[in-house]
């Protein structure tokens, strides 16, 4: 089996979806997933207002929406949580998503001093950040914030992970990519944006150029940037679809290298990364 047909039946795609089908397999999986463990009330998302939060956290309120239709009981929450470092720049598309979205409850937690904090205990301990750390910081922030409201709540924290993002691990280890159930798993970019346009979002949201926004020094950095290959050619590739060698070999070698962060903590009988 070609590396590439590996990569593609382990992460689920399919090379053509139909966006009603895969928004009910999705909000159904949330659903079933509260009613499998009656002590879970609550769904728990950051948004960021870009498409993949936007679409999740749609899915999720469409989720506790039936449930509690379905069920009577009115302690099922689905909770938008906002989470700046200081002022976020595209503050305005977070307001929009949220406003698509309509969750049943919004928080804001602003993770600024307590990222500056941390940052401050490490430079007295005679370690100095860099500025890509204090991003991996960000993440790891917001998600420890999250999972301290679904704690309170009797919570579920959700995450965005999606295919392309899967395959290249663009995220925070124990951060964004430390979540309890990823709806949006087995989708890539371009199928995302299927189901936000049968969702009937703003398109706004799910044409403006990806980014994790982590770092300072480089303000809203382009995700296909930083990973030198764009997303149409990460969703050619996750459907199958021939690409030249050196496209090909971009993607295959963020596949290769990112191995630790989509399996658990390595044991010694693990040994994928000997090969």
């Amino acid at each position: 089996m070609s590396l590439q047909r590996e990569i593609i039946q382990a992460l689920g795609v399919q090379p053509v979806i139909n966006a009603q089908q895969e928004i009910r397999r999705s909000v159904d999986f949330l659903k079933q997933y509260l009613q499998r463990y009656p002590f879970l009330k609550t769904l728990v998302l950051g948004i960021s207002g870009g498409q993949d939060s936007t679409l999740a956290g749609k899915l999720c309120q469409q989720a506790i929406a039936e449930l509690r239709t379905e069920t009577g009981n009115a302690d099922y929450q689905f909770i938008a949580v906002r989470l700046p470092f200081g002022v976020q720049a595209d503050e305005q598309d977070c307001q929009d998503a949220i406003a698509f979205i309509q969750p049943d409850r919004v928080l804001s937690v602003n993770i600024k001093p307590a990222v500056l904090a941390s940052e401050e205990s490490l430079r007295e301990a005679g370690v100095i950040m860099s500025d890509f750390v204090r991003g991996n910081e960000k993440a790891r922030e917001r998600m420890k914030v999250q999972y301290s409201i679904a704690g309170m709540t009797h919570g579920v924290v959700v995450g965005t992970d999606h295919a392309a993002e899967a395959l290249t691990g663009f995220f925070t280890k124990y951060g964004d990519g430390g979540t309890d159930i990823n709806p949006l798993y087995r989708l890539n970019k371009r199928q995302g944006k299927q189901l936000l346009e049968q969702l009937g979002c703003p398109e706004h949201l799910y044409n403006k150029a990806p980014t994790a926004d982590l770092e300072d020094d480089r303000p809203a950095l382009p995700d296909e940037a930083a990973l030198g290959v764009s997303y149409t050619a990460i969703d050619d590739y996750l459907e199958g679809k021939s690409l030249d060698a050196a496209t090909s070999g971009v993607i295959e070698n963020w596949y290769r290298k990112t191995e630790h962060k989509r399996r658990p903590p390595i044991t010694v009988f693990d040994d994928f990364w000997k090969v």
